[in-house]
């Protein structure tokens, strides 16, 4: 803890919750609880959260990661990338007639989950493969006249994203691990294909974990 509480910013401004900087590096669970800090996200601390995001992730190696809808033990949470809102996700719609274009909105549901998902378009490929950020169920949008395009059922093919809370896999791994903004909060399967530091991509993805 003590680590962590030098690399924060040190204002004990009460922005994240907590009254001084010490007491905030002591509840830290997540990458997604760093983000309550305001002032990490500037440049000049930027380096300071990757180092956090390691120490943090070391020490929590070793805590018992159990889904909630499925009481399995994960090997780790995947938190999103450096500012964006969410992991990554390849997905390919069985229905290939919907045209879809970079910064289109999509209701989808990925095969094996039974919650419907929205998500935009960041990326597309030959072959219907659209790369995309998860902005939630509709009720969360908090917006009624939401656009979207309808893609039905969707395989999840890969996610990108950032080790949280576990240890580091290695390529060619087999792993169980839960995405952060999972509402059911469900254990994932799939095989790692890329390790940068604690950024990892996971391919052959499988929603039904036995």
């Amino acid at each position: 803890m003590n680590d962590i509480s030098k690399l924060l910013p040190g204002y004990n401004c009460g922005s994240c919750g907590y009254r001084q900087c010490r007491d905030f590096a002591a509840e830290l669970k997540s990458a997604e609880d760093l983000h309550k800090c305001p002032f990490l996200s500037r440049d000049n601390l930027r380096g300071n959260m990757e180092r956090i995001l390691n120490l943090l992730g070391e020490a929590l190696e070793d805590e018992k990661i159990i889904g909630i809808i499925d009481g399995l033990e994960a090997d780790f949470t995947l938190a999103p990338l450096r500012d964006e809102c969410s992991c990554r996700e390849d997905i390919h719609p069985f229905d290939t007639s919907v045209e879809v274009e970079v910064g289109d909105f999509l209701r989808y549901r990925p095969l094996g989950c039974p919650v419907t998902h929205f998500a935009k378009v960041i990326d597309k490929t030959p072959g219907s493969i659209f790369t995309v950020h998860m902005v939630g169920p509709l009720h969360r949008l908090g917006n009624d006249d939401f656009e979207f395009k309808d893609a039905g059922l969707c395989m999840i093919l890969a996610f990108d994203g950032k080790v949280a809370k576990g240890k580091v896999p290695k390529v060619g791994q087999t792993v169980r691990f839960v995405p952060e903004y999972c509402m059911m909060q469900k254990v994932h399967s799939g095989m790692v294909v890329g390790v940068e530091g604690r950024n990892v991509r996971i391919e052959a993805i499988d929603l039904k974990v036995w």
